[in-house]
């Protein structure tokens, strides 16, 4: 790397970085709301992002677009509200950073929650997806008490 490509990376602030980084997730977040499958998938690097769910890897961009369309198309229930919280942002280098965040989709009366594990890394000036591990269970609804 040049001395002034150094100095370029340098200059710009790690919240900036860090606040681009939860940007796109929160981009991700309302295009997934909207139905817009493909806008959700803009965060992730295509087409050779690396994507683990279900204790399975999917087949790159292309296959989790498959997924996400095959399993929660059709109607805005079956797709659900997804929501990420508790956010971390670790920067590992000017070019990479790891977020951990939790996550919540409600899907009427089924309720996944999960942790997301995210390598960002920084592509031609834009902060990208490139491995995502996903760790989900789906919440028991609590049992009505008894009167």
């Amino acid at each position: 790397m040049s001395l002034i490509a150094f100095l370029a990376l340098a200059a710009v602030s790690p919240q900036a970085e860090k606040a681009a980084i939860l940007d796109t997730i929160h981009r991700m977040e309302a295009a997934w709301n909207r139905g817009d499958f493909r806008g959700y998938m803009a965060g992730f690097k295509n087409p050779d992002v690396v994507f683990v769910s279900g204790g399975r890897f999917q087949q790159g961009w292309q296959g989790a677009l498959d997924h996400y369309i095959r399993d929660y198309g059709g109607s805005a229930e079956r797709r659900g509200k997804l929501h990420f919280y508790n956010m971390r942002v670790d920067l590992l280098a000017p070019d990479a950073a790891m977020l951990i965040s939790q996550y919540r989709l409600v899907r009427g009366p089924r309720v996944t929650e999960g942790i997301n594990t995210r390598l960002f890394r920084k592509v031609a000036g834009k902060w990208l997806i490139t491995m995502n591990h996903v760790s989900a269970h789906d919440v028991t609804p609590s049992a009505p008490t008894a009167r």
